[in-house]
């Protein structure tokens, strides 16, 4: 990629990190975003078609991140333990983007993203895996209790949510 363009992207998801710790996604205009990165409107419109594009594409490279250290994709559905273990680096180097991107009305979107991701995940490591609807509903549940289990006790970090999980998710997985 050209370097200018790269500058320019690290200049948009910066300026827009900065605004979105402080203020909701609906409140965010391109011309504070374009003031802040020192660029102008039109340049932002060669990148994003508008504010909820950026902060989509922001969203799912943070989820994207947080599951690029799954070792086995296999783990997903055959070790929930270890895939869970093999989430916590990923989740603590993104925690901060997640608290930022993920926060008011765009929270449901990363548990949404992520099980999407997940999906992708499985279907590449299972080609043949017809995915049954208990599966699907135990999967729902894991990702989205665990979500919101993290957000209620964010105080006190995402490593106690993860061992939550994992324990319990050997007993779901049971089911």
């Amino acid at each position: 990629m050209d370097l200018r363009i790269e500058k320019t992207r690290n200049a948009i998801k910066n300026a827009f990190l900065q605004l979105r710790s402080k203020k909701p996604l609906e409140k965010i205009t391109i011309k504070e975003l374009a003031e802040l990165a020192k660029i102008n409107k039109a340049t932002f419109y060669l990148h994003y078609s508008d504010i909820y594009d950026l902060s989509e594409n922001l969203e799912r490279q943070v989820v994207c991140d947080c599951l690029k250290n799954v070792e086995n994709p296999k783990d997903v559905l055959g070790n929930v333990g270890k895939f869970i273990r093999d989430l916590e680096d990923s989740f603590n180097e993104n925690e901060h983007l997640i608290k930022i991107l993920f926060e008011g009305t765009r929270s449901s979107s990363f548990t949404a993203l992520f099980e999407e991701e997940l999906y992708k995940i499985v279907n590449a490591a299972y080609p043949d895996h017809v995915s049954t609807l208990e599966n699907r509903m135990m999967t729902t549940f894991l990702i989205h209790g665990a979500y919101y289990t993290y957000f209620n006790y964010i105080d006190q970090g995402i490593k106690p949510v993860l061992k939550l999980l994992e324990s319990l998710s050997g007993g779901i997985a049971h089911i």
